[in-house]
């Protein structure tokens, strides 16, 4: 299909594309690689009056050692974060997450601050920052403000992000000190059907999160809490459905989703354990 017609201005600092947000409000979106905007436009489920290209702003695409934490830049690309040296040293399971998106066009062109603010309940890099314990930062005429990645999203392709405010940069908390990541897809470039995300955090925890298990990523409270009493991955796992609300569509039933969502977090706790 076709995107309904709307105004495309390219804004070539975030001061720049925060004052053009706060000229044309609500009726204004942010496109960075447009791999997650571009395909909603033409399908007519989201029909912004003006689109602003941040693209252009190269001052929010790095990633840095910050002592106790790795920061990156919004509109860093996939492949940029699966490949950095720093970011398979710290947080591995971040750089594969990221390796795992779409294909390679894809990952060249989309950002990870593009994921993140869009919220898709089925992907991988917000799946793998919320079991790492992720922060985020968000610009906006109110100042600067940072949320944990456990607050950020609130709905189906919702965050706490107000009209006319951005997302800069993403901190990940040092160190992770094991991981796992189970992905089950249809095919290799699709989105997750479900995918678990574990981390054993610097404190000796484990961190649990799930994709496509409910409308927005979600922690597994009840297998962190039955690793941190002792449990096994196996036992522990089988508490990966509690509280979720998976939906039933065509790639897979509520009822396949709860089975992918125990025996993925089994394989994925097996791997951060060991």
């Amino acid at each position: 299909m076709i995107p309904a017609p709307f105004d495309y201005v390219a804004a070539d600092s975030a001061e720049q594309a925060l004052a053009l947000l706060g000229e044309h409000g609500d009726e204004a979106k942010l496109m960075a690689g447009g791999q997650s905007l571009l395909p909603l436009m033409k399908l007519r489920l989201a029909v912004p009056a003006v689109v602003i290209d941040v693209s252009r702003i190269r001052d929010l695409s790095y990633v840095r050692d910050d002592g106790d934490a790795i920061v990156i830049g919004a509109l860093t690309r996939h492949h940029d974060v699966a490949t950095n040296d720093v970011v398979r040293s710290v947080a591995p399971v971040l750089a594969h997450a990221a390796g795992l998106v779409g294909d390679p066009q894809i990952r060249h062109r989309g950002t990870i601050g593009g994921s993140v603010a869009h919220a898709d309940p089925s992907a991988d890099v917000p799946t793998a920052l919320l079991a790492l314990g992720a922060s985020y930062v968000v610009v906006g005429p109110g100042g600067v403000r940072t949320v944990a990645a456990d607050d950020f999203a609130t709905g189906f392709l919702e965050t706490v992000l107000e009209p006319d405010e951005m997302l800069t940069e993403i901190r990940v908390p040092k160190p992770a000190a094991g991981w796992g990541y189970q992905k089950f897809t249809r095919r290799a470039i699709d989105w997750a059907t479900v995918a678990v995300a574990a981390v054993r955090r610097g404190d000796g925890s484990v961190a649990v999160a799930l994709a496509n298990m409910a409308p927005t990523a979600v922690r597994a409270g009840g297998v962190e809490q039955s690793v941190s009493s002792g449990a096994g991955a196996v036992d522990a796992a089988g508490l990966a459905d509690e509280g979720t609300q998976p939906s039933s569509d065509v790639t897979a039933s509520a009822d396949y989703r709860r089975h992918l969502a125990r025996v993925l977090t089994a394989r994925a706790l097996d791997s951060c354990l060991s």
